[in-house]
């Protein structure tokens, strides 16, 4: 290694952990350490190891980086305890991919453990206590090893216990593993001794502000070495009272991580955000830490019990519980409680003359409840699906009973609706929400599922007597099933109300293409909460006719200025957007070779590396709450709800994760490539096949100065002499999706159906986030020293993009086709194309990659005819085919 290169802290279990100095504090996890946790301790001493290793796994799932096992405990087989648990734990992927801690005070243990794990781990630890030779006789084992070392504060004389001391034996320390035995400095990791405050003893009041300032010392005068601790001492005078030990762990870690601290043992659920430690408490508890006062520790003592009285004030209210029946089940669905529902749901049914009295009264009652409060705007749609979820588990206790009276059919609904997504389409959260919505307004909702050709939806919606049918669709070919289905409807004189939602639907499309289409209602939703709204209008007799009849007038006026408004902006032919185009500088110097060529697989992603990637803020809109994340998280309006909508996907999330319910693969390529024409990118693959990539361009008029784009403009022409490349993708985060969300469904849980569907959605993009920064820095490699956060890789802050078909720059869901087949898609990850070329399964994401430093996003905008014919000589397919897949954007003429 170079003097100039950068030296870091690498350590790894299956997968690598480099600590360098933009890395976040990193916790080692306690909790498998025999003299930290009595549970682990009864676990080893019982040979239980099963149950011993999910307390590994938990922490794990609970943000720990690395792992430190102990088992110094005079009635176990030390040796023998590290030496199993540690070869179970190495067995366990999700376990052994973080680094290991092999914590001991006895080098027998130490040095079983260095035989047995996996990957860099570290060793805890070793110190002067017995001289120097003793001490680099075990530094120079370890370092044969391979593994990093933590060393105590700790001499011939003693442990450090001023901040004179801690730095001499550190300084000391340091210069004999470094000097004498050549031990790499970034592999070393100083524990500067963390012991307790507040005990009453005047020599403890500096013990914080001496372990501050030696880290601080140590991090300036001794490069690329580490420091550690264990942080729960500090508190050690304040067991039994967890607001305090939380406030003084959170307190304390401030200032130690700001000098310099940058790993420490820490039990995460006993640290309190900083920001949030009550400032009182916060006072009391730094002016013990900074030894700020003389009275100090009598003050937070004293404090101390205040604090401990408002703790065990906490309690969960079940005052409800004491209220009568109807206030209680109202209660339970309002705010989503089911733990009482069957309870509640037996009383009532022993006070009524038949069980289907229940659903039409007291349940009924509860959910016209629900539905005002969230047509109000003081319930949002988490809550609502919730409270569905708690009707259906009533209904379900109830349904025996029903059935065993054969009364099933008194319950008269508020209307009978279709939904349906369209054929060729996979997405149906959207739809689902909405379903959820109208059932809990006590409309009896018949869904057929996802790509229904039209023949089955016209079918179910005679044989049914369906009062309105709900038409979803996410990808461009929808808006054309629809507009066919809309014709088919007209002619076979259906006269139901036809809703139209779905991401790519509008109310300019509805009006424009499918409202013509058919003479009945036809109404664009464009969320849920409209959703109860628009179907009472309907059908509602006394104001159903009006309503329809403003709709009908409302879309007209509308299409009318649509058109014209179409008729007045100005185009180029192709030909003139061809000569405006991009022109971009290409030389040897801008282009970097890839690393990786061809093809490449990832069979099994870990879903626990893609959480860190997620882009929460579409989640919320998902379930019709807006706002940027986490701001939402505190919005006056939304902000309680969108915390509990929150806190229940990550908790579904780790359920998901540690039991490998869903999977997640990817393929992707890079390859030669170069400007083919004016519009297209023909690439060669490893093994000389020839592949060509069609891109769309820009015509409607600009500025002076402003090119007509085309993606192929970022790929360099054969007349810039110098070899270019280009990448493509696809990856899912959805495979076992369907079945799961399939059995909440089925389990009357569709608040989970749907979350589970929004999760894999939100992976699927954090994959697609994933890859592509390992590309930029690995596999393509023309970023390696990218080191953007989430933050910026959400606002797309470096260089590169990943244009998707069907999406702004290239609408063109065809191009799909060549992906699939120049990587093989559905053979190496089982994601295949429907007839309308949406992806399936639907939490699935695909694309290109361009490199060129002046590559940007952009919108293709509306087309003229001459390109759509251009287009399908290039793809020689009939010029038919081409202006149905290109129809959303052709230009009205």
């Amino acid at each position: 290694m170079s003097e100039t290169a950068p030296r870091y802290l690498k350590l790894s279990g299956l997968e690598p952990l480099v600590i360098t100095p933009e890395s976040n504090f990193i916790n080692v996890g306690e909790r498998t350490n025999v003299a930290g946790s009595r549970r682990f301790l009864r676990l080893v001493k019982e040979g239980n190891y099963g149950e011993a290793l999910e307390i590994a796994r938990d922490q794990v799932e609970g943000g720990a980086q690395i792992l430190d096992v102990n088992m110094d405990d005079g009635l176990i087989d030390g040796k023998e305890a590290m030496v199993t648990f540690l070869n179970l734990m190495m067995a366990e992927p999700d376990i052994a991919r973080l680094p290991i801690m092999i914590d001991s005070s006895k080098w027998e243990i130490l040095e079983a453990g260095l035989q047995v794990v996996q990957g860099k781990c570290v060793v805890n630890s070793i110190s002067l206590k017995e001289g120097e030779e003793e001490f680099l006789y075990q530094a120079r084992k370890i370092r044969q090893y391979g593994a990093a070392v933590i060393i105590m504060a700790f001499d011939e004389t003693g442990q450090a216990d001023s901040y004179e001391r801690r730095i001499e034996i550190a300084e000391r320390s340091y210069k004999l593993l470094t000097e004498r035995i050549g031990f790499p400095p970034e592999d070393l990791i100083f524990d500067l001794n963390i012991f307790p405050v507040a005990t009453g003893m005047e020599e403890h009041r500096r013990n914080a502000v001496d372990f501050i300032e030696a880290t601080r010392w140590v991090r300036q005068n001794l490069p690329h070495a580490s420091v550690s601790g264990g942080v729960s001492n500090i508190s050690f005078s304040f067991r039994g009272n967890n607001a305090v030990r939380e406030a003084m762990h959170s307190a304390f870690l401030y200032h130690a991580i700001k000098a310099g601290m940058n790993m420490g043992i820490v039990n995460p659920g006993l640290l309190e955000v900083y920001d949030d430690i009550p400032n009182d408490l916060l006072e009391h508890v730094e002016d013990v830490l900074l030894d700020r006062r003389e009275d100090a520790t009598e003050r937070l003592l004293a404090f101390a019990e205040t604090v401990e009285g408002r703790e065990k004030e906490r309690s969960t209210d079940l005052s409800w519980r004491e209220e009568p029946l109807q206030d209680r089940i109202t209660r339970a669905l309002v705010k989503g409680i089911d733990q009482y529902i069957e309870e509640d749901v037996e009383e009532a049914r022993l006070a009524s003359a038949a069980p289907i009295e229940v659903i039409e009264g007291p349940l009924m009652t509860g959910m016209n409840v629900v539905g005002d409060l969230f047509g109000s705007g003081k319930m949002f749609l988490p809550q609502v699906v919730k409270s569905a979820r708690v009707m259906k588990k009533a209904v379900a206790y109830l349904t025996p009973y029903i059935e065993a009276e054969k009364d099933k059919g008194s319950r008269q609904s508020a209307g009978r609706i279709l939904m349906a997504t369209v054929k060729g389409d996979v997405h149906d959260i959207g739809k689902n929400i909405v379903s959820v919505v109208l059932a809990c307004n006590n409309y009896e909702i018949i869904d057929l599922g996802v790509m229904v050709p039209p023949e089955r939806i016209l079918q179910v919606a005679r044989e049914e007597e369906v009062d309105i049918i709900g038409l979803s669709g996410l990808i461009t070919p929808s808006l054309d099933e629809m507009v066919y289905l809309a014709r088919e409807m007209e002619r076979e004189n259906f006269r139901v109300p036809l809703l139209i939602g779905g991401a790519t639907t509008s109310r300019a499309h509805t009006a424009v293409k499918i409202d013509p289409a058919y003479s009945a209602a036809v109404v664009h939703v464009n969320d849920a909460s409209r959703a109860v709204t628009v179907v009472g209008d309907l059908l509602q007799k006394e104001r159903s006719q009006d309503y329809k009849a403003g709709i009908k007038l409302d879309y007209e006026s509308f299409r009318e200025k649509f058109l014209s408004r179409g008729k007045e902006k100005q185009y180029n032919s192709l030909e003139e957007a061809r000569a405006n185009a991009l022109k971009l500088e290409f030389t040897p110097d801008g282009i970097t070779i890839p690393r990786t060529l061809g093809v490449n697989t990832i069979e099994a992603m870990n879903l626990r590396t893609l959480e860190p990637y997620i882009d929460w803020t579409p989640f919320f809109r998902t379930w019709d709450l807006h706002g940027r994340f986490p701001d939402i998280l505190k919005d006056k309006v939304v902000g309680q709800q969108a915390t509990q909508l929150y806190e229940d996907a990550r908790k579904l999330l780790k359920k998901l994760i540690r039991e490998g319910q869903l999977q997640a693969k990817a393929v992707f390529g890079l390859f030669p490539a170069v400007r083919q024409g004016a519009d297209d990118i023909a690439l060669q693959t490893p093994e000389g096949e020839d592949f060509v990539f069609r891109t769309l361009r820009q015509q409607a008029h600009k500025k002076q100065g402003v090119p007509h784009r085309a993606l192929a403009d970022y790929i360099a022409p054969p007349e810039a002499g110098v070899q270019d490349y280009v990448g493509c993708f696809c990856v899912t985060a959805g495979l076992g999706c369907e079945a799961l969300a399939l059995a909440y469904e089925q389990a009357g849980d569709d608040y989970n159906s749907i979350m589970v569907k929004a999760l894999a959605d939100r992976l699927a993009e954090a994959f697609a986030e994933y890859l592509h920064r390992e590309v930029r820095v690995r596999h393509w490699g023309y970023a390696p020293n990218e080191t953007f956060d989430n933050d910026a890789l959400i606002r797309e802050a470096y260089r590169g993009i990943r244009p998707a078909p069907g999406y702004p720059a290239c609408p063109d869901h065809l191009e799909k086709e060549t992906i699939w087949e120049l990587l093989e898609v559905e053979k190496r990850i089982g994601v295949r194309l429907t007839e309308s070329l949406a992806m399936w399964p639907a939490a699935s994401v695909s694309g290109y990659y361009f490199a060129h430093e002046e590559a940007r996003y952009f919108g293709l905008g509306k087309i003229l005819p001459d390109q759509v014919t251009d287009f399908a000589q290039r793809k020689e397919i009939p010029r038919e085919v081409a202006e149905k897949w290109l129809r959303p954007n052709l230009a009205e003429q």
